[in-house]
């Protein structure tokens, strides 16, 4: 007899809703948090460029300490004071 194992796994996360859009970009708060990913920083520095050619009021560019672990809770929570709209990205 020969044992096989699945490799899907089962994964459990919470539903969560999404954000609701917003009807204009201009004058809002624009973070960016940059999850360390090799090529994330240049795409996310072209698009925050681009934003705020269109009217975002840059607030902070954040990075996460690495791509693979969550980001600390209180970088989160300035994020969050300090910004309306929030960009991340991975640029692999």
């Amino acid at each position: 007899m020969i044992t096989v194992y699945d490799p899907r796994g089962v994964v459990a996360a919470e539903s969560k809703s999404i954000s609701p859009r917003v009807s204009s970009i201009q004058s809002l708060r624009l973070g960016v948090l940059d999850n360390t990913k090799w090529n994330a920083n240049k795409l996310l520095r072209a698009l925050r460029s681009e934003l705020e050619a269109q009217g975002l009021e840059p607030t902070g560019y954040y990075r996460k300490e690495s791509f693979s672990r969550f980001a600390d809770p209180r970088l989160l929570d300035e994020i969050k004071a300090k910004s309306d709209l929030v960009v991340t990205a991975i640029g692999d």
